[in-house]
């Protein structure tokens, strides 16, 4: 066999996987959508199929190995809660990202671990991480922060309040002044989860206003040149 024939023998293995058997509103409900990008098959669903979706899953769709479970947070839309399984024996989805959305002010889930018992530890580091919480969860309590730690360090309006006393250690902006030097400069952007200092801390409302940063030139017209200056 040559390589052509090896190639195209197993590109056509791999488009017989990571199918759904059927439209993805018959195997998961009509609210359901699916999508696949660099060899991943994502099927979303609301929040309230959650369960069922993962069931579905396990017990049509033979995704019996449970990888893991996170969340992203995304300003505006809420928490996309993921869960990646696989399917070890024969089928069509080898592997699948299942996935839901939950509001900000109302980050709850009904747990997972009667479907997937491996479950518990990641739905634990979702809670303590991201503040998502799993009703029925028997041990929900934090898995890697230390005691005492307040807040959900990945998400977005989480603040890094040990910037507020040191400088973020980034490298200066464009348009900063060489060390030494002074002169008008650009704001610096802040990082995400980096405060203004003059808004958050022990030094807020006790720093200068910044600088504004001042208005470029207006270009020449077409055919037009700039100003000599002899």
């Amino acid at each position: 066999m040559s390589d052509r024939d090896q190639y195209a023998e197993s590109a056509a293995g791999a488009e017989a996987y990571d199918r759904l058997p059927d439209a993805v509103t018959d195997v998961f409900g009509d609210e359901a959508t699916a999508e696949s990008a660099y060899d991943l098959l994502t099927v979303d669903v609301p929040a309230a199929d959650w369960l069922t979706a993962l069931r579905t899953a396990r017990d049509e769709l033979g995704c019996t190995y449970f990888d893991w479970l996170s969340a992203v947070d995304e300003p505006g839309v809420g928490f996309r809660v993921c869960a990646h399984v696989a399917a070890l024996g024969t089928g069509t989805v080898r592997r699948l990202m299942v996935r839901t959305t939950v509001p900000h002010d109302a980050a709850v889930l009904p747990s997972a671990i009667d479907v997937y018992a491996g479950a518990a530890w990641h739905e634990r580091e979702t809670h303590e991480m991201f503040g998502v919480a799993f009703d029925g969860h028997p041990h929900l309590v934090p898995l890697l922060l230390p005691e005492g730690f307040e807040g959900h360090p990945l998400r977005k309006d989480f603040v890094l309040a040990a910037r507020v006393a040191k400088a973020w250690p980034g490298a200066k902006e464009p348009g900063e002044p060489a060390e030494g030097h002074t002169g008008p400069k650009r704001r610096a952007m802040l990082p995400p989860g980096v405060p203004d200092p003059n808004e958050w801390g022990p030094l807020k409302g006790q720093l200068p206003p910044a600088a504004v940063r001042p208005t470029r030139a207006a270009r020449p017209a077409a055919g037009g040149s700039w100003p000599f200056r002899g």
